[in-house]
């Protein structure tokens, strides 16, 4: 069973301050890239990785991180700057999309495929291509680049506008102007995007003949030899006339738009890509920021987000008869790899009556972002006895306000606000499930007097006619009896007879809090109807 953690939605705020349940989301999975929780950077794990590959390893010549930097592209590449439509909006998940002639080939479908099991009510698809092109050119050699958070998936198709290679020059400058980029910005988004991946024969048999190369069995020319990591070599190879770049050098110079865009200035871009990689790099890391950037005029993006240096995350209060409780971990950021053993990290939290608590918290795991670059410490709210971990445990009377952590001695509190946990609900152990097959049973709710929800609820997050994840809110009756003065909690309680994931959500004074662990019947323990906890269970209702 899960427990579950308790954020409120502030609105109106500029500055990231944890907890914050979008930011917190979006800058775990910018920042968490390889962790276990909720990176997806081990589809990347090797760089030339493909998600479609051959069973027996052999190499397809296609990877999942090129394919993932040219779905974002093409995904913003409908954007029109007159009349502010189309840009980065997950519109390229749409079959009607997929189905044009402009978005050849199963890179699309396969990235969406991969994205749209991490997409929640705070990331959307759209964030997703992004972080996704980002993990992928950091986790493959490339730059820092600078991300933003807050795109909205689209509820339709965009109109077509994707480059082809069989348009001329000046179609090409009339679709990047369109887009937002100058001529000189068209040539470097091209050199930068196409220092990873290729061109299939599949997609594109015009182009691509088949190689008949065992060790490339998908028949893909790549851009350049380097085809799975960013370097400088899509320009080096282009200027020492030695690239095998399939729009380039193809047999049909009609779909060579690569070679026409590259010369459109007299390879003076391209010569001093060649000339300085530190040019290119620090180019690629302005432009696929910009790139990503590109979203509907209506969407209003959030500011850079930057790792928070120290994180609370998962932190979970759950009712367990006479206690509470409290577990998590806390993320030390960009931390070295030898420092685990010597580091000292205590949890320090304050209850209702202003006393201090303290936890030493053991180390737990690392993660890192940017293909090991930042490495990072998480440490767990957890204590050991008799060799045995457990959360710890808080007097549900007192319970939680504010927490903050000591790391070497240094106190670590957000600039002196602290990191706020609400206990005013929490999920009860009491909850129990009456029948497996079909799944029946009951979630306690546990609600602290004093907190006077005007409203508590289920919550389950579903998906919209167009594939978006929007969420169902239930409410749970209120109860009609009398909350007993000596009761730091009572109970609220609903029947489910269903085996969805549910968050619980509360109202208060029209602010909105919500649970972000999901908890679902099959997920509880058997009811035993002798089994009672001091508190009084106080209505009922079947959902």
């Amino acid at each position: 069973m899960f427990g579950f953690t308790l954020f409120a939605y502030v609105a109106g705020t500029t500055a990231y301050v944890w907890p914050s349940p979008k930011l917190d989301a979006l800058e775990a999975q910018r920042w968490d890239q390889d962790d276990t929780i909720s990176g997806f950077a081990s589809f990347l794990q090797p760089c030339d990785f493909f998600i479609a590959g051959n069973e027996d390893g052999t190499p397809t010549g296609r990877a999942n991180g090129p394919d993932w930097i040219r779905t974002a592209y093409h995904d913003m590449a409908t954007h029109n700057v007159a009349d502010g439509t189309g840009g980065l909006d997950g519109s390229i998940r749409f079959s009607e999309e997929q189905s044009r002639s402009e978005n050849a080939g199963t890179g699309f479908s396969n990235t969406v495929a991969v994205f749209a099991s991490f997409t929640t009510r705070h990331v959307s698809l759209a964030d997703l291509i992004a972080i996704g092109a980002v993990t992928a050119i950091e986790n493959c050699n490339g730059p820092q680049i600078d991300f933003r958070g807050g795109r909205v998936d689209s509820a339709a198709p965009d109109a077509p506008g994707v480059p082809e290679p069989q348009q001329d020059l000046q179609a090409h400058i009339d679709s990047f102007a369109r887009q937002g980029f100058t001529q000189t910005e068209m040539i470097s988004l091209i050199a930068c995007g196409h220092s990873f991946g290729g061109v299939e024969h599949k997609a594109f048999p015009d182009i691509v003949p088949d190689l008949k190369d065992p060790n490339n069995t998908l028949s893909v020319a790549h851009f350049d030899s380097t085809f799975v990591n960013f370097d400088n070599k899509v320009a080096t190879e282009y200027i020492s006339g030695t690239t095998q770049n399939p729009l380039v050098v193809g047999a049909n110079d009609t779909t060579n738009s690569d070679k026409r865009i590259f010369a459109s200035d007299r390879n003076v871009t391209m010569k001093s890509f060649a000339d300085s990689p530190d040019l290119f790099t620090s180019t690629c890391a302005t432009l696929f920021a910009r790139m990503l950037d590109t979203v509907p005029s209506d969407v209003e993006l959030t500011d850079v987000i930057e790792p928070l240096p120290i994180k609370p995350a998962t932190v979970v209060l759950l009712l367990d008869g006479d206690k509470l409780q409290f577990s998590g971990f806390v993320r030390l950021f960009n931390q070295s790899d030898d420092s685990d053993q010597i580091r000292l990290v205590n949890l320090l939290w304050d209850d209702r009556s202003g006393e201090t608590h303290n936890a030493t918290l053991p180390f737990d795991r690392t993660s890192s972002a940017m293909g090991g670059r930042v490495k990072s410490a998480w440490y767990a709210f957890n204590h050991t006895a008799d060799g045995n971990s457990a959360p710890l445990a808080i007097d549900p009377a007192a319970g939680i306000t504010t927490m903050r952590f000591e790391v070497n001695g240094n106190v670590e509190d957000q600039g002196g606000v602290g990191f706020a946990v609400q206990d005013g609900y929490a999920f009860s152990t009491s909850s129990c499930m009456t029948s497996a097959d079909p799944p029946k049973g009951r979630f306690d709710i546990a609600v602290r007097n004093g907190f006077n929800p005007t409203r508590v609820f289920l919550e389950r997050e579903v998906k919209d006619s167009v594939n978006r994840t929007t969420v169902e809110e239930t409410d749970i009756t209120p109860p009609t009896q009398p909350v007993a003065a000596d009761e730091a909690y009572s109970l609220w309680s609903v029947d489910v007879s269903d085996a969805n994931s549910y968050t619980i959500g509360a109202e208060v004074n029209g602010d909105k809090f919500s649970t972000i662990e999901t908890h679902s019947v099959g997920d509880l323990n058997p009811c035993r109807p002798q089994r009672r906890l001091q508190h009084k269970r106080r209505s009922s209702k079947t959902f």
